[in-house]
């Protein structure tokens, strides 16, 4: 009888062990999945805060009649119409931008966002708004000298300082001239000029930048095309239930064409498909 009643004290022991133990993965499961709040914040604060440049043709600029528009603006303003939200926007410069969302000032940052290894670790982006690829930004007169990406070594790059595109430059032993926040005439204006000779960045947005400003002579070098990338709104990387409300209309507004309607309005093409050129080299910034 002894014997039976340890025994069936030690079967209620362990039971309750494995009572504890449940109860504690379920307590720390609930903790994991509580701590992202990322969109009942922004539900019931039924306001969207958005990081973006303003300078950035024709992704986020200041149009004729001095509002703020581009891709990006309209597409995150017609996801907040879509949620009943509010959007508030908060200009930066692209490292401010980045900062903003560490900082906890913004909830997203609609600025031609793309990802890259060092982002990979804190961020995340949107489903995809945007397919493109880089190029270079020369004079019409002499192309600056430069043929292919080894002959950035000597010339001065335009950009903003932190950036990847500076980086890259950097890397091909470009000088670098830093901008900050400056706008697209007067980066093509130093290319012109020989202030600078080249501008490193996406092709869809120089391609608007210097078809918008017909009388500087500058071009996109052809040929020299490389990084394939896609881009879109990005996130804190654990702002996963916030980012998965906002991919959902982002489908919906996919599927009933609107993102291709406005991908047209600003780039001239439907820059939400995959581009026909392909795109084989791959410079990874360090």
């Amino acid at each position: 009888m002894l014997k039976r009643m340890f025994g069936l004290i030690g079967v209620v022991m362990f039971g309750g062990i494995l009572m504890g133990c449940t109860s504690q993965e379920s307590t720390t499961h609930k903790q994991v999945v509580q701590q992202d709040t990322s969109w009942e914040k922004v539900e019931k604060a039924k306001k969207l805060v958005v990081g973006t440049s303003g300078t950035l043709f024709p992704s986020s600029y200041y149009n004729d009649n001095n509002q703020l528009t581009g891709y990006d603006v309209e597409l995150v303003k017609e996801v907040g119409k879509r949620l009943n939200l509010k959007v508030e926007f908060k200009e930066y410069n692209v490292d401010g931008t980045i900062a903003s969302l560490k900082k906890g000032t913004t909830d997203l940052v609609a600025n031609d966002a793309s990802m890259n290894e060092k982002r990979k670790k804190n961020f995340a982006l949107s489903l995809p708004l945007k397919h493109s690829f880089d190029s270079l930004i020369v004079r019409k007169s002499d192309n600056s000298g430069i043929k292919e990406l080894e002959d950035l070594k000597g010339k001065k790059a335009a950009g903003e300082g932190t950036t990847g595109y500076m980086k890259m430059a950097e890397q091909f032993g470009a000088k670098l001239v830093s901008y900050d926040n400056a706008t697209n005439d007067q980066y093509l204006t130093d290319v012109a000029n020989g202030r600078t000779d080249v501008i490193i960045n996406d092709y869809y947005l120089q391609k608007m930048s210097v078809n918008a400003l017909p009388d500087i002579p500058v071009k996109i070098l052809e040929d020299v095309y490389f990084n394939a990338s896609t881009s879109g709104f990005l996130y804190l990387k654990e702002a996963q239930g916030l980012r998965e409300k906002i991919d959902t209309v982002l489908k919906e507004m996919k599927s009933d064409g609107t993102i291709s309607d406005l991908s047209k309005e600003f780039f001239g093409t439907d820059v939400s498909i995959e581009p026909k050129v392909k795109i084989d080299r791959r410079v990874e910034v360090d």
